[in-house]
């Protein structure tokens, strides 16, 4: 590979190097090339790199229609700033969720579409369609998650399927699972529904589901033990069904709950209303996995009108937060200590945050490609700033001659007050503190 360094030293350079200099590096040499792109370099680079993670990945929905939208949030002890980087979104379609996120690698779902997508080297991969469709079967309900086993350094997708619509009905059948392995290239059929508690009901809102030491965790409840909420996991190696009890109080059967993984640890993300404009949150960690006695509550706080999204390694905790008029809601940093929130300026639409772990990798680099769809989009360069004495929210556009509404509609200036009849309300006034010229952003 050179004629200077002995090859085992170049390779140790390049285990180090991140993601966005292998990329050029590949146009050294073809030897470089196909040493970066082989299955053993890519995963060697990612052990080498797995202790490094340093970044949260966060999902918004905006728009009509709706559009996914992807950023990277630096995560750090450094409270006093948070770095924000915006990632383009491949796919053209408005109908696409993610169902799950390890090492960087991210799954979105379609109806019954698959897709892999690696943001690090701007690629993705589209699956082949499942063994089970509607148009195979006819009517079905499915729930999809997706993991990574390391026993076979193999990245899975899970679906489980009800046929006939069978899933919240009292007389459930058991449900088919079938898997694809991105090493084989396919999907199958197993015999994994045997193993599936039949009273289980997944109650986490089609959230993403955590996946840890083998495992894709789905939160529930247990409709044959008086609603009792539990974890259900499914090992991608052994591919069976395993319940993991959660502590006596620790969400109710109504409450919103999400997996995650913090700390390395398999986590609770519990809400639970108090009254109207209040949730009680709290984060149970499982300090040490499989061992029911470690769960741990780790905090607890009221929040109004918040849903719990993660924990930065500052300890802040990233919550979603409602907006006044319509502008739907925002990410924003809560110092638990200080009782304090910092609006990080990501907007959508309710419940389609999602908040996972993020790592640089090279996976998918050595798969064929996938066409990129961009969107098109209108290119401006504007600001979003809040009003503090009025608690308004505006995006500022610093290019525009004269104010236009998001509609496309003019506005009228009166006396410094900004006016649309019919459609919003601006008070801005150029030049004063906290003010500005501008429209309402509509998502």
């Amino acid at each position: 590979m050179s004629d200077y360094l002995p090859d085992e030293v170049v390779l140790k350079i390049l285990h180090r190097l991140p993601v966005k200099s292998l990329i050029r590096f590949r146009c050294v040499s073809k030897s470089w090339n196909s040493l970066i792109t082989t299955p053993s370099f890519i995963n060697s680079h990612l052990s080498y790199n797995s202790s490094n993670s340093d970044k949260l990945i966060v999902r918004h929905g905006v728009g009509k229609p709706y559009l996914e939208h992807y950023k990277l949030i630096e995560d750090n002890n450094d409270s006093s700033s948070v770095q924000i980087q915006h990632i383009d979104f491949p796919l053209a379609s408005s109908r696409f969720r993610l169902i799950g996120s390890v090492n960087g690698l991210l799954c979105l779902c379609e109806l019954e579409r698959y897709v892999l997508w690696n943001p690090s080297i701007r690629k993705f991969i589209t699956l082949p369609n499942p063994c089970i469709t509607v148009k195979s079967h006819g009517e079905i309900d499915h729930r999809s998650a997706f993991g990574f086993d390391p026993r076979t350094n193999d990245y899975k997708v899970v679906r489980i399927v009800f046929q006939d619509g069978t899933k919240t009905s009292e007389a459930a059948k058991i449900p088919v699972v079938e898997i694809y392995s991105l090493n084989e290239g396919s999907w199958r059929i197993t015999s994994a529904g045997n193993s599936f508690s039949p009273g289980f009901m997944f109650n986490d809102a089609g959230q993403p589901s955590a996946s840890l030491n083998g495992a894709v965790h789905f939160v529930g409840i247990d409709r044959d033990d008086n609603f009792c909420p539990l974890v259900l996991s499914f090992d991608l190696g052994d591919e069976v069904f395993r319940i993991i009890p959660v502590p006596n109080g620790a969400f109710r059967p109504t409450g919103y709950v999400l997996t995650s993984v913090i700390g390395g640890s398999l986590s609770l993300l519990c809400h639970d209303s108090l009254k109207d404009t209040k949730q009680c949150c709290s984060i149970w960690v499982m300090k040490e996995y499989g061992v029911v006695d470690s769960w741990t509550k780790q905090l607890t706080f009221d929040f109004e009108e918040g849903v719990l999204l993660g924990l930065q390694k500052n300890g802040n905790i990233l919550v979603e937060t409602e907006l006044p008029v319509l502008i739907h809601c925002e990410i924003s940093s809560y110092d638990p200590k200080s009782k304090q929130s910092k609006n990080l300026g990501i907007f959508g639409r309710p419940f389609s945050f999602c908040v996972e772990n993020y790592m640089e990798n090279l996976v998918l680099l050595d798969k064929p490609n996938d066409s990129f769809q961009r969107r098109v989009s209108r290119k401006r360069k504007y600001r979003v700033v809040r009003d503090v004495k009025c608690n308004f929210v505006v995006v500022v556009d610093d290019e525009l001659k004269h104010l236009q509404a998001v509609n496309g509609n003019s506005c009228t200036r009166t006396n410094g007050l900004l006016l649309h009849f019919g459609f919003a309300c601006f008070m801005y006034n150029q030049g004063k503190e906290n003010q500005f010229e501008g429209y309402f952003l509509f998502i």
